[in-house]
């Protein structure tokens, strides 16, 4: 594996229409994701976030040749440590020389840094699976964060905002030693002072609507709704409304004329 696809940037209504699959928020959300990667899911070289953990890889080898072979190379070891390169793939390269799998589920990645070892929780059958479906867009990252604190039963904790049974779930027993609940709470703060993005669950509009469009007409402006572009032209119903107004002709008593024709 090269590591390299696309690398797409999330897109700012993705962060509340992932969150609203599990009753949260898109100020939740940033919360975690600032605290994992601040916010940011790939690397300079455009490849996925990544850290690889020598002590995982240990328990994921088990006893045998293999983990006697990553222990000689420095791969390996029994206990945590704060041992970690600026550059974590190459050492993640020697120990997939090893085991690929194993390798794999030994680091946390993208943008939620969700650990290989929980690609199920995560929806994916395997950790090679999880990481090669990270390579193109942080979108999937996020997807992939919400479905494992699903599993895990942890979006009662996001939804209620409490900080400590959401770290201890997430980061493990260890959180408060690095301050992680106290980091999310001071996160979710901060964005609870910027404007959400506009978003309505379960609202597809698949043609431009007449309020998607800037145009205006005597005595009435339409402008598009805050946060969206103007629309790449007049939908059908903008042209008529504009037509009918510069007429003179009131939209509602048109309305009436075409049912009486109709017989409706």
């Amino acid at each position: 594996m090269n590591f390299k696809g696309k690398a797409r940037r999330l897109e700012d209504i993705d962060i509340p229409r992932v969150g609203a699959r599990i009753g949260v928020g898109e100020d939740e959300i940033h919360a975690v994701l600032d605290v994992e990667t601040n916010g940011r899911g790939f690397d300079a070289k455009g490849r996925p976030r990544m850290l690889f953990e020598p002590h995982v890889f240990w328990r994921e080898l088990g006893k045998g040749p293999s983990r006697d072979l990553a222990e000689r190379k420095g791969l390996a070891y029994p206990r945590w440590r704060r041992d970690y390169p600026s550059d974590s793939y190459p050492r993640l390269a020697s120990a997939m020389s090893i085991n690929e799998e194993a390798a794999l589920r030994s680091a946390s990645w993208g943008l939620g840094q969700i650990m290989g070892f929980n690609c199920v929780l995560a929806g994916y059958p395997s950790a090679r699976a999880m990481v090669t479906d990270f390579l193109d867009d942080e979108e999937r990252h996020l997807e992939a964060m919400v479905t494992f604190i699903a599993s895990k039963k942890l979006d009662r904790f996001l939804r209620a905002r409490d900080w400590k049974g959401f770290a201890l779930g997430y980061n493990g027993r260890d959180f408060a030693a690095n301050g992680y609940d106290r980091k999310l709470a001071a996160a979710f703060d901060k964005w609870q002072r910027i404007k959400d993005t506009p978003y309505t669950p379960g609202k597809i509009v698949t043609e431009p609507r007449i309020s998607d469009v800037a145009f205006t007409v005597p005595g009435q402006t339409t402008s598009p709704p805050a946060g969206k572009k103007p629309g790449p032209g007049f939908g059908i119903g903008a042209v008529i409304a504009f037509l009918l107004a510069g007429a003179g002709v009131a939209i509602t008593e048109w309305w009436e004329s075409i049912k009486a024709a109709m017989g409706w």
